[in-house]
């Protein structure tokens, strides 16, 4: 009878220097000690891939993209192999792969590849060889035969995809945060950690500013029924929170904020917010529960986009009970804010000023989630 599996990502942060590699080898013998069949997918150390990325461009302003797949392939390459390495000092057989020795097969868009398959015969013969198999994120090799990297959040995606393919447990994404947050606890003191979470409610959050999962890796776990496990690299596998396939939540589960938008009048120049999220959004009121919200106060939207945050409750209720809404809507206004307002059918968003969003942020949660977790 096969054992059960699990596949474990550890991020660039987890694996940044030999001592952190050594301590991810140690979470994942401990892991392998309880009985279980493990996979590991690595990302690229610290900074390496932005490294690489700056020495192309010192060398050419308009590097090839298959160039530069071969180029940043490396860094997690150099990860998988010492992590390989680490595991076996402790006494524990491993064996690395690549992306292409993985069987990650994808279309021929260099530098931002979709997977198309997967062949995962190396991988579970290791497995079944009584092998830790550790996989180099990030990165496939096309039906041609040429390696490929599939862009932000690629390591997440390789995870997934191996979890589907291999019929893993689940799939562990870890990182310096022990699960998802009803808020960011940094800066909404009453956050709890949550025990689960349906994708659909993680792919609202992820989509409002949660930074906790890729909103890639949610919507790969969606398209494969797979089962994720967000938690903290300190601390036993496992533990954090368990994010299951499903659709958004009725309950507010959330509040997530984002300060990396802007709003412009169409026509505006936006040279100057090159890389950030843009949103057009109309200087009017919106309708929600067959009523019209409160009109934002007045935007200057002129030439030149201007900042602002969003701050979203996340559940359905929020926007089908006109009671929940009037309650969100209370909340923020009570701070003094007078935002413009937009939903979608899982969450209601409030537009405010940068200045004004972190009280928004509090207010929500204090009407909308701290309640419940007190009952």
């Amino acid at each position: 009878m096969a054992r059960p599996c699990v596949v474990q990502k550890y991020g660039g942060s987890s694996v940044a220097d030999v001592a952190q590699i050594q301590s991810v080898a140690q979470r994942v013998v401990q892991t392998r000690r309880t009985g279980v069949d493990v996979v590991v997918v690595v990302s690229a150390m610290g900074n390496t891939t932005n490294e690489l990325l700056s020495l192309a461009s010192e060398i050419s302003t308009n590097p090839g993209r298959r160039e530069l797949d071969l180029l940043i392939s490396v860094g997690e390459r150099v990860s998988m192999t010492l992590l390989a390495m680490a595991i076996q000092e402790l006494g524990e057989p491993a064996q690395s792969f690549t992306g292409s020795q993985s069987g990650i097969m994808t279309d021929t868009h260099h530098v931002a590849a979709q997977v198309l398959e997967v062949r995962p015969h190396r991988i579970r013969r290791a497995l079944d060889e009584g092998q830790i198999a550790i996989v180099a994120g990030f990165q496939g090799v096309s039906m041609t035969g040429e390696v490929t990297t599939l862009g932000r959040g690629g390591s997440d995606t390789t995870a997934v995809v191996l979890t589907a393919a291999l019929g893993a447990e689940y799939c562990e994404i870890c990182s310096d945060v022990d699960g998802v947050y009803t808020a960011d606890p940094r800066q909404v003191t009453a956050a709890k950690r949550l025990e689960s979470l349906s994708i659909g409610s993680a792919l609202e959050m992820a989509s409002a500013g949660s930074k906790v999962l890729l909103a890639e890796a949610l919507a790969q776990a969606e398209a494969h029924g797979v089962t994720l496990m967000a938690g903290a690299t300190n601390k036993p596998s496992g533990t954090g929170t368990r994010v299951v396939p499903g659709t958004v939540a009725d309950d507010v589960v959330g509040i997530a904020r984002d300060n990396s938008m802007y709003i412009a009048a169409p026509g505006s120049d936006l040279s100057s917010v090159k890389g950030a999220i843009m949103a057009r959004l109309p200087d009017g009121s919106a309708l929600i529960n067959g009523k019209n919200l409160p009109p934002p106060h007045s935007w200057d939207l002129g030439a030149d986009p201007r900042p602002v945050s969003i701050v979203s409750a996340i559940g359905r209720s929020v926007v089908t009970d006109p009671n929940v809404t009037d309650l969100a809507i209370q909340a923020i206004q009570q701070t003094g804010s007078d935002p413009l307002w937009w939903a979608t059918d899982g969450r209601l968003t409030a537009v405010l000023e940068r200045h004004e969003a972190a009280a928004a942020e509090t207010a929500l949660h204090d009407a909308l989630i701290q309640p419940a977790t007190e009952g």
